[in-house]
């Protein structure tokens, strides 16, 4: 099944799957806000500090197979495999685009 992701999302989504870090980073603004679980990080030094020991470090992939539109956010769910405990684990990530880049994104499990 193919989901129709804004480009920014897309992007991210793609780079993830190649455990790209650089490309993964490029569609985020360069002020960002990721919010993981209640824990904050701003800015693509920290978003790349994250992405390189949380998500290439245990080769987390995020696999999106529902998107939809909610109050303003692009709210993406699917699972991620990868070699950590529980995996797979069903995510819900609710992205918050400005001027074609992530500005925001909340990560819930």
């Amino acid at each position: 099944m193919s989901l129709e992701l804004p480009a920014p999302i897309a992007a991210y989504v793609a780079a993830n799957a190649r455990l790209d870090v650089a490309a993964m980073l490029e569609p985020f603004a360069s002020d960002a806000l990721l919010t993981d679980n209640g824990r904050a990080i701003r800015g693509r030094s920290e978003l790349r500090q994250l992405f390189e020991e949380e998500v290439v470090a245990v080769k987390a992939i995020f696999t999106p197979d529902t998107v939809r539109h909610e109050g303003g956010q692009v709210v993406v769910e699917g699972p991620a495999h990868g070699d950590f405990k529980g995996s797979p684990i069903r995510f819900t990530y609710r992205f918050t685009l400005q001027n074609d880049a992530i500005k925001a994104l909340e990560i819930t499990a």
